[in-house]
């Protein structure tokens, strides 16, 4: 599959601009906006792992930066949650503008901490048709997770005892449609053989049955 690559789109978020990359296949069956977790960018390894998966598999993808260089160096903002949601609720409303993305579904893949903002955000922003977390804090969005309408899918190891309660926890608080993945033999990151390629297949399968039926 062709895959056509926008280098270093520029988002802005209030006073500020934050850098992404935007991968948009021919006829893309909708676009996944990733929200990376703390101490980590639009450069993370995994993050980028799952999203060739997905653009193998006809989805476009937006990995952005939610801090500039600059806020990056103060260690609280990597984990100020809301405002890591106003900057995905602003990288979706450009995106949304965007004339090759206008007709498009979006979703949230959210990682670690990125999960919460991925969340909140979703509870803001109903159109978000699903989201995955993986190895995610969920409890970290608490008090809007029942307000989360779009179709959520949990994916947490079996040998990361501490996240997967949290995700528990956080799982009888959505309202939404849900699901609790858990990946056996799985760390926290993943890094076992084959458990990233696992996270990689489910969320995509979660994306898939989950996008809007295009109406005639």
């Amino acid at each position: 599959m062709e895959i056509k690559y926008q280098n270093q789109v520029s988002i802005p978020a209030g006073s500020v601009r934050l850098k992404g990359d935007l991968f948009n296949p021919n006829n893309p069956k909708a676009i996944i906006i990733f929200s990376h977790g703390s101490g980590s960018s639009r450069f993370s390894k995994r993050n980028q792992q799952v999203a060739a998966y997905l653009q193998e598999h006809g989805f476009g993808t937006l990995l952005f930066d939610l801090l500039t260089p600059e806020e990056d160096q103060n260690y609280y903002n990597r984990f100020a949650i809301d405002l890591l949601k106003d900057r995905l609720v602003a990288a979706t409303v450009w995106l949304e503008k965007l004339p090759a993305a206008r007709e498009l579904s979006i979703g949230y893949f959210g990682a670690s901490t990125g999960a919460a903002s991925a969340l909140k955000a979703a509870a803001r922003l109903p159109e978000i048709f699903a989201v995955v977390c993986r190895g995610g804090r969920p409890d970290l969005a608490r008090e809007e997770l029942p307000s989360v309408q779009s179709p959520t899918l949990l994916i947490v190891g079996s040998l990361d005892p501490q996240v997967l309660e949290f995700n528990r926890e956080a799982f009888q608080d959505l309202k939404c449609e849900k699901h609790l993945e858990i990946v056996e033999g799985a760390t926290h990151l993943f890094e076992e053989p084959g458990k990233l390629e696992k996270v990689s297949e489910i969320a995509a399968g979660w994306f898939r049955d989950h996008i809007p039926a295009i109406m005639a």
